[in-house]
C-alpha cells in the first residue's frame, strides 16, 4: 500500500491527519481489502477511545464476536530532521504522544499488541537519525499534551523484525505497561518526503 501511495506521484500536505486518510483510501476499499486478505478486518479513523481518538482502529470481524474493546489500535505520527534528539521535537511526539500513550493506558490494548506508522516528512536516515534517537529517549521522562508526566517504559527498545513482508524499515518494541502487563509495539517508518508540499 506504501508503494502504491508513493508510486502515484500523490503531493500530500505535512499534515499527519491527511496522509492518514490516504492509507485509509486503501484499506477500506473492498477490492483493495480482497486482493491484500483484508477483508475480515474493519478499518475506522477517530474513534473514541479512553480518553482520546485513535488514528485507526482495526476491528477483526472473523472470529465469533468478542467484546467491542476487542481491536487494534495505529497511532500516527510525523518525523523530521528538526531536533532529532530533543524533547519537543516531531521525535519526542513520536514517544511522548505517541508510544506513551500506549504505555500509560491512555489508549487501551486489548490484545497486548498495537502499532504505529511514522510518517517521514523530510529526507533522514530512518535508522541513524530517527530509530537510534527514539531508542535514547524511550526511558526519558516527558510531558504529554495533557500535562501528564509519561515514560514509554521501554523493556526492548526499537529495533528491526520482518513482519511485513521484508519491507526495511518495519520494527518492533517492548514496553510495559503501568499496571504491570507486557505491550508489544509494531512501528512502520513510511518516508514521504519527496511527496510533501
Amino acid at each position: 500500500m506504501y508503494n502504491t501511495i508513493l508510486n502515484s506521484g500523490i503531493n500530500l500536505a505535512n499534515d499527519e491527519n491527511l496522509i492518514r486518510d490516504e492509507f485509509l483510501k486503501y484499506l477500506k476499499d473492498y477490492d483493495f481489502k480482497v486482493k491484500n486478505e483484508l477483508k475480515h478486518l474493519i478499518f475506522d479513523k477517530e474513534i473514541p477511545e479512553i480518553t482520546g481518538r485513535v488514528d485507526i482502529r482495526i476491528l477483526p470481524t472473523k472470529d465469533e464476536y468478542v467484546n467491542d474493546k476487542a481491536y487494534y489500535i495505529i497511532e500516527c505520527k510525523r518525523l523530521n530532521t528538526t531536533n532529532f534528539s530533543g524533547t519537543t521535537g516531531l521525535n519526542a511526539e513520536y514517544v511522548k504522544n505517541g508510544i506513551c500513550r500506549f504505555s500509560t493506558g491512555y489508549y487501551s490494548s486489548y490484545f497486548g499488541c498495537s502499532a504505529m506508522f511514522g510518517f517521514l516528512v523530510e529526507p533522514v536516515n530512518i535508522q541513524k537519525d530517527i530509530v537510534n534517537n527514539i531508542n535514547s529517549m524511550l526511558n526519558t521522562n516527558f510531558v504529554n499534551a495533557q500535562g501528564q508526566s509519561v515514560n514509554a517504559n521501554a523493556t526492548q527498545q526499537i529495533q528491526y523484525e520482518n513482519f511485513a513482508n521484508g519491507y526495511s524499515h518495519s520494527y518492533v518494541s517492548r514496553h510495559t505497561y503501568r499496571s504491570g502487563n507486557e505491550l508489544t509495539l509494531y512501528h512502520l517508518m513510511f518516508d514521504f518526503s519527496k511527496n510533501i508540499q
